[in-house]
């Protein structure tokens, strides 16, 4: 597979539209053109040119356990070395812990094509950044001095253990103990299952994250503290020393991802330190959480244009059959598939899907710059509310246009030699974990809408009211049918104010539909921006012309055939949950 970083989109997305070197967030002045053109291209040719490669071999030979040290695939090694010695792992790491400062905007902008690349790969950098926000934001100073240097230039790698055997999204459930010592730390005995690099021979120490219970907390989430275990206890000079009492017992043999291990660890009375406060573990690993979902709705879009990369070649290359309207090439005896309407319509859906997805990816991530740079509580109400969408929809989106990428390869798209499986099978789980994509909907619709009254979905409906009003008649095409889907979601939303008083269950019967719905007007409202950025660049006669004009063409594709689909959306949570809900268990 050949990957391309789509630069000319990232440099749209960041000074057309969302204009960064004018914004007031500290740190976005320094990010000018050529500065940001410099730090991406850069990343750009390490995806390319070395992780990228590597995607089919992690795919292959995946990983896999020899005494008590799992083994990462052929190359793997090197190129985690390529990004560490880089920087790339602490490019928005605070300076003081040996990181560049850069806002988050720009650490999500680099890791796209990481991800596009070699999605297992990337999931090492993503948990450790996890793991480096938790200890920042709750640790003590001593934590953040030992801890915080290692995990940004990954020298150490971080881990989140939250599942367990008998409990995923519940995690009030899980059988993790926690007791104190003499001297102050934890003893932690337990068993997690599905933790991503839970072992690995990338780094020299391993730094778990851990959910547990402790004395006193009581019953459900409330009693939860997190800890810090690390794989080799640091000693005194703050380097790894003895080994913990803390094992891979296995590793998951998966779908996909293969590349990334996905372990059962047992800790056996492991010492552990408390990250933040005792029984306040799930405000903690939240900060882990959000931070992940975010992550992971990238990685929905990031692997549904590597895929849509490698359908949009193959529908240039392989010929089939003839234009309806007569040969395209009468040199050849058949056309390229490209000419046909039906794998026109699914490149279309794939681009005009990627290139929103990756706009409101870079929004979101602008958002909580503003948040944590600027301390705007408006912003991060905002994001709040938009990540389950992000990462609900996204994912389930990406997913759906990863199959469709496949589907142009025909027969071919299911040989295992074609990388077109791999995309498939590694994009399956973003619908799944960092809570699954169900689960992003009742949140959505259970806690983050009620929040504060409903501050946030009403900012948000009022923003895109404004972004609508903004326009002239020019726009009427997409702020047109805008309007339309955000009216829709209002609708949706009374609909299901009056649905939870009497019936909690025809409510939630359509959460799915109501993250979907919101989707679509988020995505329009990506659209809509995009395209006037467009325009105004075509009437002003500046940038590449025809990169301009194919966004005015991929964005009415979105408003045309995409987000009418919120009209669906709403029918079905009118409908209520009455079909949902009327069957007896046994019926199924």
């Amino acid at each position: 597979m050949t990957y391309q970083t789509p630069l000319a989109d990232f440099d749209f997305l960041l000074h057309r539209v969302l204009k960064i070197s004018t914004q007031d967030i500290p740190g976005y002045a320094d990010l000018d053109p050529g500065f940001t053109a410099a730090i991406l291209g850069e990343a750009g040719k390490l995806s390319e040119q070395v992780l990228a490669p590597l995607n089919a071999v992690g795919d292959r030979e995946g990983c896999r356990l020899e005494n008590g040290v799992v083994r990462t695939p052929a190359g793997f090694r090197a190129a985690f070395d390529a990004l560490r010695d880089g920087g790339w792992t602490a490019l928005d790491c605070a300076p003081e812990f040996g990181g560049q400062g850069l806002p988050s905007l720009m650490h999500t902008a680099i890791n796209e094509p990481f991800v596009s690349a070699n999605m297992a790969l990337n999931m090492f950098l993503g948990l450790t950044h996890g793991a480096y926000s938790a200890i920042a934001t709750h640790g003590s100073a001593e934590q953040k001095a030992l801890f915080l240097p290692k995990l940004a230039s990954c020298q150490w790698t971080g881990t989140m253990n939250l599942t367990e055997p008998q409990c995923g999204t519940d995690l009030g459930l899980i059988r993790t103990r926690a007791e104190p010592a003499a001297d102050g730390t934890w003893r932690i005995t337990g068993t997690k299952i599905f933790i991503s690099a839970g072992d690995h021979d990338l780094a020299e120490n391993i730094i778990h994250l851990v959910l547990a219970k402790a004395p006193g907390g009581g019953e459900g989430t409330k009693g939860i503290s997190l800890f810090i275990v690390p794989k080799f206890l640091p000693d005194a000079a703050g380097n790894p020393g003895a080994l913990n009492a803390v094992q891979a017992l296995k590793v998951e043999h998966k779908m996909g991802i293969h590349g990334s291990p996905t372990c059962q660890m047992a800790y056996d009375g492991a010492t552990g330190f408390l990250l933040g406060d005792l029984h306040k573990g799930m405000r903690a690993m939240f900060t882990m959480m959000n931070e992940a979902r975010l992550g992971v709705g990238m990685q929905g879009y990031a692997v549904a244009e590597a895929a849509y990369q490698a359908a949009r070649a193959y529908a240039l290359d392989r010929r089939q059959g003839r234009a309806a309207t007569g040969a395209a090439d009468p040199t050849q005896p058949a056309d390229p598939l490209i000419v046909h309407p039906d794998i026109r319509r699914m490149l279309m859906d794939q681009k005009s899907f990627i290139e929103a997805a990756r706009a409101f990816t870079f929004w979101s991530a602008n958002l909580i710059d503003r948040a944590h740079r600027l301390g705007q509580a408006d912003a991060d109400a905002l994001v709040s509310l938009l990540i389950p969408v992000l990462k609900g929809f996204q994912t389930d989106m990406g997913f759906q246009m990863t199959v469709q990428a496949q589907q142009i390869w025909g027969g071919h798209g299911y040989i295992e030699d074609n990388p077109m499986s791999q995309f498939v099978r590694d994009a399956r789980i973003a619908m799944i974990y960092e809570g699954a994509n169900g689960v992003q909907a009742l949140d959505l619709l259970g806690r983050k809408l009620p929040a504060e009254g409903g501050r946030a979905v009403q900012a948000f409906l009022a923003l895109v009211q404004t972004e609508c009003q903004a326009h002239g008649p020019e726009m009427d095409a997409f702020t047109a049918p805008l309007k339309q889907a955000s009216k829709a979601l209002a609708a949706a939303l009374g609909t299901l104010m009056e649905q939870g008083a009497r019936d909690p269950d025809s409510a939630l019967a359509g959460s799915t539909d109501l993250l979907h719905l919101m989707g679509h007007v988020a995505f329009g409202l990506m659209w809509t921006r995009m395209v006037a950025a467009a325009q105004a660049d075509l009437a002003a006669g500046a940038g590449d012309a025809a990169f301009l004009r194919a966004k005015l063409i991929t964005g009415q594709h979105y408003m045309t055939r995409h987000l009418p689909l919120s009209a669906l959306h709403l029918a079905r949570i009118q409908s209520g949950g009455e079909t949902t809900m009327a069957l007896d268990p046994q019926a199924f």
